[in-house]
């Protein structure tokens, strides 16, 4: 129970965070290039982090990473840079309140992969609250 618990608690966390992103990026991408915006924001991730790291004490050498978590870390860097790279494209033209749950579409999508590349097998609840996702942002995405 105290490990369901934990995930979801950071799970809850990284929605709100999801959130703030949204309207925060919204606000400064008015008015330059999204691609600046979204190496800005690149830069300012990699000092926080790199900082956390190290005052934790939980820096080891990247380099002595097992070869194939390099290459799905290296491989989930590149998908997370060009969903930035779309999604402050996406604020730049669109509202946030129409952007963020049309990417959010990423729920389904994860849950798809998770069973054609994972071998996961979510139940008939699971699949039901997949499908109310989906039908949420087809919703928000029609035009007003």
């Amino acid at each position: 129970m105290a490990q369901t618990q934990s995930w979801f608690f950071w799970a809850l966390l990284s929605a709100g965070f999801a959130a703030l992103t949204a309207i925060f990026a919204k606000v400064g991408v008015t008015g330059i290039n999204s691609d600046l915006a979204t190496w800005v924001r690149t830069v300012v991730v990699l000092v926080v982090l790199t900082g956390f790291v190290l005052a934790t004490g939980q820096w080891s050498n990247p380099l002595a990473l097992p070869g194939r978590s390099m290459v799905f870390l290296v491989l989930s860097a590149l998908a997370t840079g060009a969903s930035w790279v779309c999604y402050f494209r996406a604020l730049q033209i669109g509202d946030a309140s129409q952007v963020a749950p049309v990417d959010k579409f990423s729920v389904v999508l994860v849950t798809l992969f998770a069973v054609a590349f994972l071998g996961e097998r979510p139940g008939l609840r699971d699949w039901l609250g997949i499908g109310l996702v989906a039908g949420g942002v087809l919703v928000l995405s029609l035009k007003r």
